[in-house]
């Protein structure tokens, strides 16, 4: 072989490696997490609730384990069962499925709110997951009786 030809042959096996390792990240596959349609509901006391829908179109299940915000030092989440609310300690997020917490069901709740949010302000909340990275999303505050399931 002459120089030329090794120096070919060692450039398209490096090339071929570094697109074999890239395409290996790409389909180990994980988690892919969005968030949207969240909002809270104007409230009228010392506490809140959030709902919202977790997409995750990945091919890994993950979980939704806390939730934090500068509105609350106390936020839970909480499901809803025979008309029971609850506090629980995590929600799972099938592989290519969703999350939805929405009224009378699943939701996100702040105790011992700090301050009042009104209607048209956004309160920041940050989602924490077992396997992705935390997701921040400014939250509408929407009318009281604001119910998108109804539209």
């Amino acid at each position: 072989m002459t120089r030329r030809t090794t120096l070919t042959a060692l450039s398209t096996a490096v090339a071929l490696a570094g697109a074999m390792a890239l395409g290996g990240c790409a389909s180990t596959g994980g988690p892919e997490l969005t968030v949207d349609g969240a909002f809270i509901p104007q409230p009228v006391g010392d506490m809140a609730g959030a709902f919202l829908t977790v997409t995750n179109d990945g091919d890994a299940a993950d979980r939704l384990t806390s939730v934090s915000s500068p509105l609350s030092d106390d936020v839970q989440i909480h499901e809803t069962k025979d008309q029971k609310m609850r506090r629980v300690q995590s929600f799972d997020i099938p592989a290519n499925g969703e999350l939805k917490l929405e009224r009378g069901g699943s939701h996100i709740m702040f105790m011992g709110l700090k301050k009042q949010p009104k209607q048209g302000e956004k309160v920041r909340v940050e989602l924490h997951f077992e396997k992705s990275g935390p997701i921040t999303v400014d939250v509408p505050v929407e009318a009281a009786t604001h119910n998108p399931s109804h539209h």
